[in-house]
């Protein structure tokens, strides 16, 4: 399929809309759309959303979990100006209301409930703490519950009825490609989140770019249970999708065994999904009796071994990535035919529309080729946070680009290699050492499944190396054979004198499967 020549949202599902109007959309369980039928539902939201007072840029918020009316209000909202927020469903109250609050949510869309969470307590929770929330005038809540003072959501789209299409005709033709189509939160281990408004351009330019370097084509079906309101769902796996015309198999939320059921039925070429969610799929017990055999590419992130794990699944044509919320999903992407070797070492060249650089983060002196330092990204950025210049003005160097706080280097082929957050250098003895090398060199061992590493107070050393290693099924290893094995490959002072060997569901994740690096000292050494 070509690029598309839309530059905003409702004009790209427009296209797409024209070009193959029975095809597949969305699969979500026993429901289905074609990409006709569910622009119709789209269309249906957004003549709501005009009915209750919305207008350009103003903010839709979506609590919910991976469901098809999730997509139908992101698309909605986005058609008639309307800035879509997707809220964490694992939110704290306060999470909940501060992010509202933030955002001035105008209207919410929300589940009663999502798993073991009642929303509707939660968010009266949240009202309590933010002096009622007023910015939020509409709640519209799914699957016919009634909420006192709220709608439900088939009374919401009965509203549509009263706006001509002349009058969404009119909302869309408003709509621009500088326009924020989405506002993201990201999530914060210790500070509150940061939001990051994504523009209409940005979700077309660089996804269509992240989808060319995975192959993907109209016949492809993506398997997604990555949370929605996280980048790597809404926008980074929805855009690249949607730019080609494929179709999207919603699992509301994860479980392995679900899955495993999922890619097999709907025959899923496309994985999307992290490293603890590829090795819940390795370890299930019906894995072996499940025929994955369709899976063909995608993008996840990890180490070489992560990354090994998920092509061992099926996807031979995975693909590594490196980028961050603030630059649209990816800004690096290894390409599908590149050798399997390559694919699990570097995260890729930069993506046509980014350039990487390589800085000292300190004196912001750029770092000749092969050098390790901050990674600062160019092209499709974020243009700055949600109200909160002062993180702006931090965020980026005086020419504009965006301070990943990542530390890595770009090899003399313009391959990425990411070597950790700045932030998780261990200053042992004096010497800086990153972890991403040593955790490189541990995970070779055969026995090792992952390895973590980070600092812990020394008295001589002021931080000491601590490594954290999950052990292979079946497999055993000690701590003299991981130093065995480390030994003439590290330098002295780069090896770990402390171990901790666990189970890898005992890991400290945040609530979107990332690995909370700063408490692994806490959890494991304290």
């Amino acid at each position: 399929m070509p690029k598309p020549l839309s530059r905003t949202v409702p004009a790209l599902l427009s296209e797409i809309v024209g070009r193959a109007p029975a095809h597949p959309a969305i699969i979500d369980g026993a429901h289905r759309w074609s990409y006709a039928s569910f622009a119709q539902e789209v269309q249906i939201f957004a003549c709501a959303l005009l009915a209750s007072g919305l207008r350009h840029g103003e903010r839709v918020g979506i609590l919910a979990g991976n469901r098809a009316e999730w997509l139908i209000a992101d698309f909605a909202a986005m058609s008639v100006g309307a800035i879509t927020v997707g809220l964490n469903t694992w939110s704290s109250a306060r999470e909940l209301a501060y992010q509202l609050e933030h955002a001035a949510v105008k209207l919410l869309l929300m589940a009663p409930r999502f798993r073991e969470r009642d929303f509707v307590a939660l968010l009266s929770e949240a009202r309590a703490l933010a002096q009622g929330l007023p910015s939020l005038e509409e709640v519209v809540v799914l699957d016919d519950v009634v909420l006192p003072g709220g709608l439900t959501y088939l009374d919401f789209l009965q509203r549509a009825a009263g706006i001509p299409a002349s009058q969404l005709a009119e909302a869309t033709a408003l709509v621009q490609p500088e326009d924020v189509a989405c506002l993201l939160y990201t999530s914060g281990s210790t500070a509150l989140p940061k939001g990051v408004p994504l523009q209409h351009r940005g979700l077309l330019d660089n996804m269509w770019e992240i989808g060319e370097r995975q192959h993907l084509r109209a016949e492809d079906r993506l398997w997604l249970a990555v949370s929605l309101f996280w980048s790597l769902a809404g926008v980074n796996a929805l855009f690249a999708l949607v730019t080609h015309g494929g179709t999207l198999v919603l699992q509301g939320h994860f479980d392995a065994g679900d899955a495993l059921r999922l890619i097999e039925t709907e025959r899923c070429t496309v994985f999307y999904g992290t490293p603890n969610m590829a090795l819940a799929l390795v370890e299930h017990p019906t894995r072996a009796q499940r025929d994955l055999s369709s899976l063909r590419t995608g993008v996840t992130i990890g180490t070489a071994a992560q990354v090994q794990r998920v092509a061992e699944l099926g996807a031979l044509q995975i693909c590594n990535v490196y980028g961050l919320t603030e630059t649209y999903g990816n800004a690096t992407v290894t390409d599908a035919d590149l050798p399997l070797s390559r694919r699990v070492e570097t995260v890729g060249r930069a993506l046509n529309g980014n350039q990487i650089r390589i800085i000292d983060p300190s004196s912001g002196a750029e770092q000749p080729t092969g050098s390790a330092g901050e990674i600062v990204i160019y092209g499709n950025v974020m243009a700055g946070y949600w109200q909160d210049p002062v993180r702006t003005v931090e965020a980026f160097t005086a020419d504009g680009g965006f301070r990943s706080g990542d530390l890595g280097f770009v090899d003399e082929e313009g391959f990425l290699f990411y070597r950790g957050r700045l932030k998780e250098m261990v200053k042992t003895g004096g010497i800086n050492v990153a972890p991403a090398e040593v955790e490189e060199i541990l995970a070779t061992h055969p026995a090792v499944e992952l390895a973590f590493v980070t600092g812990i107070p020394d008295p001589r050393l002021d931080e000491a190396l601590a490594a954290v290693i999950v052990i292979r099924s079946g497999r055993t290893v000690d701590e003299a054979a991981l130093r065995a094995h480390c030994q003439g490959i590290l330098a002295a002072y780069k090896l770990p004198r402390h171990y901790r060997f666990v189970e890898a569901a005992a890991l400290p994740l945040t609530t979107t499967g990332k690995l909370q690096r700063n408490r692994l000292a806490e959890v494991f050494f304290s």
